[in-house]
Parts: C-alpha cells; structure tokens; sequence
C-alpha cells in the first residue's frame, strides 16, 4: 500500500514550480524579444505557438515513453533543458536560433509534467487529490512568478541579463538529483506492481475521453477571463489598467488557493460529486461578474476570486480521474490531461477574438458564461467511481 509522502511530493512541486516559471515567462518577455531582434508580430506569436505545441501539445508522447520505460530521468532532465533553453533568449541574434532555444525549453516543460504528475501519484496514498493538489499548485506559484521575475531581472539589470533567470532550474535540478535514490527506488517499486495492472476497458477511454472534455472547457473558461478582462476594462470600459490587472492576479491566486482547499473535499466526498458540485457553482457565480453594481465595486474582486477557486480547484481532481481510468497508462493519462487538454485552451481563445472582433469584447466575455455549464452537464454523464 501506497504511503502519503509529504516530502517527496513538495520536491515534486518545487520542480514543478521551477519549470512553469519558464513557461510563464516567455509572453512577458515577447515584448523585449520583439525589439532586440525587430520581429513581426506574426513572427513573435509564431514564438509563441512553438512553445505552446512543445510544452503542452506534445506531453502525451512523454506520457506514452515514461509509461514504457519508466524513466525518472526525465525530471533533472526537464528541469534544466526548460531553463537552459528559455534563459539563452536573450542572447542570439538570429531567429531561427531563438526557435530552437524556445523548443529546446518546452520539451523541457512537456518531459517534467508527465514524469512528474505520474511520480507524485506514487507519494499521495489514500489522499490522491490532496497529494495531487500539493504537487499542482508549485505549477500555478510558477506560472504566476515567471513574469514577475524575468520582467524584474530586465528592468533592473537589463534583457542581456536574462540568462540569471536560469539559476532557479540549476538549483532545483541539484535538489532532485540529492533525492534521486528516494524517488527512484519508490516509481521501481510501483512500475513492477503497475505491470500486474490490467488493460482499461473501453468504457475508461471513453470516460477519459469525457474528463478531456471538461478540462477544455474549464481551459477555456479560465482563459477567456485572464484574456478579455483585461480588453473589457481597459479598452471598453477605459478603465484603469492596474484595475484590471489586480482583477485577473484574484482569478488565478485564488484558483491556486481553491486547489489546496478544495482537495481534502474531494477526498471526502468523491472525485465525481467535487467536480459536479465545482462545475454548477461556477456556472452559477460566472454571470454575476455581469451585475452592474458588481461589476463597477471592489465585490467583483469576491466574485472572481471565488470563481477562481471553483473553476481551477478542480485541476487536481480531474488529473486524479484520468489516472484512476488508466491505471497503467499514468504518464500518458497526466499527459492527456495537463498537455494535451490545457494546451488546447488556446484554441478557445482564438474563437473567443473571432466573437470579439465580429461582435465586441462584451459579446465574447459574456459568451464564455455557457462553458462551464456544458462542463457541468459532461460532468454528469462522465461514469467513474471513487
């Protein structure tokens, strides 16, 4: 039997933190990438897109090769590609070797996130989604300082300078190379019980197929905000770009909040009851950032927050779902679920500018109301026990 390892699973989740500071990063540098090497707008966002195909896109197929040869190699390995790559940006002055040092990084990102997710499995015991949730939020802490970071190292010490950015991925990576013995011997010991396991069902993927869903539609909800919020205030409202700002900080700091609080109730009361309960709350507490007098007070700071915590407090849950369903694929089941249906949330970003182009920003944030709702209503259908 599995034991909860509290220590372990905080390793984890520094590793975890440690990579997504490199993927939080980049949009706040494409600014400065920009102007250093006087590129387009088309070439900027193609930046972009090849770090969202190789860090996100791209994990199942790290999922499918730590499932089959079950390599925990993979997290050094990740840890320094994804800060090595994005650190030396700063440096070429050729374009085509940015990409490479852009790829070079996400496929650090994409190779720590299944590895990662389906190690951390082995340490939560009883307590999947608690010990999950521990593990997840070192991801949102890290999305959330990679901007904060990288634009402070620029500002004070100039773009040249980036490369310091590096030192986090260094000394995480010499953290988990100490407790290399820990980690290793523990995933030898649960691959070999992980062999006896049998092949899922039909029904499982079928399931599972179900869970992605949902994800995208959580994916897209949580993007749409921390888009169009800042687009409705400031350019239709004319609001205050701080406003908006600290608007779309509550969302995502509450939603990492949500994960950790959430997750011993999802233990209790079931992984199926949590998510159904998270999705019709959402669902409910979205249309009121609509209310005028919400919308124009500090209340819409409760109302986003709130939505925050309910929206991403189920990102532990479902990873756990799609583990559960395949028991023997759990490096391509963390794959499917944080690469494959996270990384597709962009795609509802580029309908969303369609909607916001053709009918307004008003129009596009208010479409968003009824995705949760088609999450709550595949969340009532998904079959899964536990």
């Amino acid at each position: 039997m599995k034991k909860f390892n509290l220590k372990v699973l905080i390793i984890l989740s520094l590793g975890h933190l440690t990579v997504d500071i490199y993927q939080g990063a980049l949009p706040a540098t494409l600014p400065f990438l920009k102007e250093s090497l006087g590129l387009s707008y088309t070439m900027t966002g193609f930046i972009m897109m090849m770090s969202n195909f190789t860090s996100s896109v791209l994990q199942p197929l790290f999922g499918f090769y730590s499932d089959k040869k079950g390599k925990a190699v993979l997290l050094p390995i990740g840890l320094l590609c994804a800060g090595i790559g994005f650190s030396l940006i700063s440096i070429p002055a050729s374009y085509m070797i940015v990409l490479v040092l852009i790829v070079i990084s996400g496929l650090g990102v994409a190779s720590y996130h299944p590895e990662g997710y389906k190690t951390a499995h082995f340490f939560t015991g009883d307590r999947n989604v608690t010990g999950m949730s521990i593990f997840s939020v070192g991801g949102n802490l890290g999305f959330s300082l990679g901007p904060l970071l990288s634009i402070c190292i620029i500002q004070y010490l100039g773009f040249s300078s980036l490369p310091l950015i590096v030192l986090p991925s260094i000394l995480c990576t010499v953290i988990i190379l100490y407790y290399r013995n820990t980690i290793a011997i523990h995933v030898l010991e649960h691959a070999e019980k992980q062999k006896a396991v049998p092949r899922a069902p039909l029904s499982a993927y079928v399931s599972l197929f179900i869970i992605i869903a949902i994800v995208v539609m959580r994916t897209w909800t949580q993007m749409g905000l921390i888009t169009y919020i800042p687009f409705y205030y400031i350019n239709y409202l004319k609001g205050d770009p701080m406003f908006a700002g600290k608007l779309v900080f509550t969302y995502l700091f509450c939603g990492a909040v949500g994960t950790l609080i959430g997750a011993p109730f999802a233990d209790r009361w079931g992984h199926k009851l949590f998510l159904c309960v998270s999705m019709l709350l959402g669902t409910i507490t979205l249309p009121l950032i609509f209310v005028p007098f919400i919308q124009k007070s500090y209340l819409l700071f409760i109302v986003l927050g709130l939505q925050g915590m309910l929206m991403i407090s189920t990102f532990s849950v479902t990873i756990v779902m799609a583990q559960k369903l395949l028991p023997n694929r759990l490096g391509v089941a963390s794959g499917l679920m944080v690469g494959f249906a996270i990384g597709t949330g962009g795609i509802g970003v580029t309908l969303l500018g369609v909607v916001a182009d053709s009918f307004g920003v008003p129009v596009a944030l208010e479409s968003i109301m009824i995705l949760p709702f088609i999450g709550f209503i595949l969340s009532l259908i998904v079959k899964y026990k536990g």
